[in-house]
């Protein structure tokens, strides 16, 4: 299993000080909680894509280009590349280039995003949210597998002879997993190219998480990639650690009633109690993160939301050195005990290129028509059928 943390680089104001950190200090931070998640022996970090306040991390391959020169082992990746108002061509070349520069240590995850006023900022309609998750990426991995692409569709401008530049490193795309909370069409797209879930499950309860991630599971094996407990899944989540479970709750509840995604709402109690949420002690996050895999099965990756609702830099490399002291190196070895040979690793850019040498070439021209003709039948419907 792969363990990291993810960033949705939020600036707000501690609520114990009342000061709010400027754009550049947030921005710096991220890339020192970064570089500081490699120090602790973590495996991923990753950071949002948002394009409104109080945010800042509108150019993630910007911010992981730089953590790529300052880090050697740790992945870079995304919790949310926004495949619906991104322009495909851009996503093709911009995380190609990022993937020579890291040496491979690249994956990213598609997403709608959770801000709606984004679509007509780039030239979208929000109606058409699902339609354009299903083309864009159908049109981003025709640019990714074949050397000249010749496409048409719906929501953008034709192509002709076009050749996305870079080509991506080894002939191996990037690893792309899909997100979603809340909509089983993407788990089906996921399912349908044999690609990776990742269900954020830091808003819901366990019976929603299971249910996304169970018809992602059945899917894949219906498209042929595999068993159900072949598939490829990660998970998010959120913890605040202290030595003593009093002291957690008591130094993060003022963030919690505060933060700009919960605040405001159920309280810390509630919200604990029906989402993965944990606020405790190190022995806790363990015994909860553990519990996950009793409605999930076994899955490749787990990452870990620590720097957000204005919580101090200092504080969360704090919880970094926690997670890569106490619970990280427990989670390894706890996950490992029964788990099944079938079940795969988290896919690597080692893990694709050796996997790429014993299939052959990437697709052909028949093999992307075939594809073509398999996403003319795609039909999301399936996807909510009971």
């Amino acid at each position: 299993m792969q363990f990291g943390v993810f960033t949705v680089g939020d600036v707000t104001p501690d609520p114990t000080t009342g000061r709010a950190p400027t754009e550049h200090e947030r921005i710096k931070a991220m890339a020192a909680i970064a570089e500081h998640a490699e120090q602790a022996g973590l495996d991923v970090f990753a950071t949002g894509e948002h394009h409104n306040p109080p945010f800042v991390p509108s150019s993630p391959t910007t911010l992981l280009g730089w953590i790529a020169g300052r880090t050697s082992k740790l992945l870079l990746s995304t919790a949310t590349t926004l495949i619906t108002t991104n322009d495909p061509v851009k996503i093709a070349e911009d995380y190609a280039m990022l993937q020579h520069l890291a040496d491979g240590r690249v994956d990213l995850t598609l997403g709608r995003g959770n801000t709606g006023p984004v679509y007509p900022w780039f030239g979208k309609d929000i109606r058409d949210g699902i339609d354009l998750a299903l083309e864009n990426y159908a049109l981003l991995r025709r640019l990714w597998d074949e050397d000249v692409v010749d496409w048409s569709g719906r929501f953008r401008t034709p192509l002709q002879g076009f050749t996305a530049a870079p080509r991506p490193l080894d002939g191996v795309a990037p690893f792309v997993w899909h997100g979603s909370i809340r909509s089983p069409e993407i788990a089906e797209q996921a399912a349908y190219y044999g690609d990776g879930f990742f269900h954020n499950n830091i808003f819901w309860p366990k019976e929603h998480t299971q249910r996304m991630v169970s018809l992602y599971r059945r899917r894949f094996a219906h498209y042929g990639h595999g068993t159900e407990q072949q598939a490829i899944v990660g998970l998010g989540g959120q913890v605040f650690m202290r030595k003593n479970s009093q002291d957690a709750v008591r130094e993060f509840r003022p963030y919690f009633d505060n933060a700009p995604v919960y605040g405001h709402g159920p309280s810390l109690e509630e919200f604990t109690a029906e989402t993965p949420l944990t606020v405790g002690t190190p022995e806790q996050v363990i015994e909860r993160t553990l519990s996950f895999r009793d409605y999930v099965g076994d899955y490749q990756r787990q990452l870990f939301l620590l720097d957000h609702a204005g919580l101090p830099l200092k504080t969360v490399l704090e919880q970094i050195d926690l997670l890569g002291e106490q619970v990280v190196p427990v989670l390894r070895k706890e996950f490992a005990i029964g788990r099944p040979a079938g079940v795969p690793d988290a896919p690597t850019h080692a893990s694709l290129v050796a996997a790429a040498g014993k299939v052959g070439e990437t697709d052909t021209g028949a093999d992307a028509a075939r594809d073509d003709e398999r996403l003319a039948r795609f039909d999301t419907k399936e996807a909510i059928a009971p």
